[in-house]
């Protein structure tokens, strides 16, 4: 489950749990994805903004807290020659691989 908390139209909270559901301890990186679904220029599908590796025994969960700032919604404008933020729709995808995403949720900005 992944819950998300928008403490202002800026900044993004997302937490998430993960458990070991085998039986050896192991390690998983958790990484996290941003997809501008509505962009007016043409952007990568997924862009990582996130990673955490975590070490879990058998058994074990761990809660992962991630920030996004408007840093990590913007792209750089060649026409305004700065950063830009545009308004709309983004989704944010957790996975081990940008080929193995988990868990998708979409939010508006």
């Amino acid at each position: 489950m992944m819950i998300f908390s928008p403490k202002s139209k800026c900044t993004v909270f997302f937490s998430l749990k993960v458990t070991n559901s085998g039986k050896v301890a192991g390690a998983e990186t958790v990484q996290l994805y941003v997809s501008d679904l509505l962009c007016s220029v043409s952007r990568p599908e997924k862009e990582l903004k996130r990673f955490e590796k975590i070490y879990l025994k058998p058994g074990e969960s761990s809660v992962i807290n991630f920030t996004l700032t408007q840093e990590d919604f913007s792209f750089y404008s060649i026409e305004d020659a700065s950063w830009k933020m545009e308004k709309g729709e983004f989704a944010i995808l957790v996975g081990s691989s940008s080929r193995d995403i988990r868990l998708k949720e979409t939010i508006l900005l």
